[in-house]
């Protein structure tokens, strides 16, 4: 058992402290390689149980936070049972590690995203993890009757930092993105077609600090080493000006600790939807916490993430992909 010293000194952003090498999936789970130029890379993918390959289904992609598995996603997020009570598919990428031939351990051989922040493995291997995604797509789409109008990404932390990047990189294959306590570290996304945004996060997340700067555990003590963070409010208005909507938020709302701006009436009638939930750390709101609430801050059941997010997602479509 790991001592909290030993836990102290852990790359944090983000941290999973459960075994990430079982491979036993759920029902109706199954696993899906990709081929890239840098070598296999795998995914989890779920069909909903009213699954009918006659109909044209969306598509949600989730992505992991650093350190984390598909499998860890699953279980954090709920986003197959959504998947199942409304009738999409979703998708869990694997991210890459040091070592890819041996399995992902936060510990030993965490996974993490090229995000473009410069940190992690995945940074110093430049993984190329949006052609990945790209493929990904195309591969889905070649074995099941995707919606091209439909398909969405969402994910966590370090996931939702790649969410940010995918969305500047590949807005012409996403309808919309939902980061989930990340940073986007693009200081000028330039999207080619438009895209909506929901964004989540905790306004007691020290690893992702409403006011920006390095992260801190919830128990305090060092920065946790990166890069600074820019402040949450100065990425969401790059992506307001980058989409067009006005500057100001359309809807600014606080009830039961929850604020929610939205910003929008642009000509390109893209969305960004901005919300902080008071007292909550670094956890997916609403989900199953994955790590110690003392490293990472208190969890809350004021909003769930996923129910947002679909709903979200679903009042959202683009462009039929060419």
């Amino acid at each position: 058992m790991p001592t909290v010293l030993s836990l102290l000194c852990l790359p944090i952003l983000w941290a999973i402290f459960t075994p990430s090498n079982d491979d036993q999936l759920p029902a109706q789970h199954s696993r899906l390689m990709i081929r890239t130029a840098a070598g296999n890379r795998e995914c989890v993918l779920h069909l909903p149980a009213s699954f009918d390959p006659s109909k044209p289904i969306p598509l949600v992609m989730m992505l992991h936070g650093f350190g984390g598995t598909a499998l860890n996603a699953l279980r954090e997020t709920g986003w197959s049972d959504k998947a199942d009570q409304e009738t999409f598919i979703v998708v869990y990428p694997e991210g890459t590690r040091p070592d890819m031939d041996m399995p992902a351990n936060f510990r030993k051989n965490p996974q993490s995203w090229n995000d473009g922040s410069g940190r992690f493995d995945a940074e110093e291997r430049n993984a190329d993890d949006v052609a990945f995604i790209d493929g990904l797509i195309e591969e889905i789409g070649k074995q099941y009757p995707i919606d091209p109008t439909r398909i969405y990404i969402t994910g966590f932390s370090n996931g939702a930092s790649m969410a940010f990047r995918l969305g500047a990189e590949l807005s012409h294959r996403v309808a919309a993105i939902a980061p989930v306590s990340g940073t986007c570290w693009i200081d000028a996304p330039k999207p080619k077609q438009p895209l909506s945004i929901c964004y989540i996060t905790g306004a007691a997340d020290s690893l992702n600090p409403l006011q920006g700067g390095f992260p801190k555990l919830a128990l305090g003590g060092k920065e946790q080493g990166g890069r600074s963070k820019p402040a949450v409010q100065t990425f969401i208005d790059r992506w307001v000006e980058a989409l067009g909507t006005r500057p100001e938020p359309i809807q600014d709302q606080v009830a039961n600790g929850i604020r929610k701006r939205v910003y929008g009436d642009g000509p390109s009638k893209a969305e960004v939807v901005y919300i902080t939930i008071e007292d909550l750390g670094h956890h997916w709101a609403g989900g199953v916490n994955q790590a110690p609430n003392f490293l990472v801050g208190k969890p809350s059941k004021k909003l769930n993430a996923t129910d947002t997010i679909w709903e979200f997602f679903r009042s959202h479509t683009s462009a039929a992909s060419e």
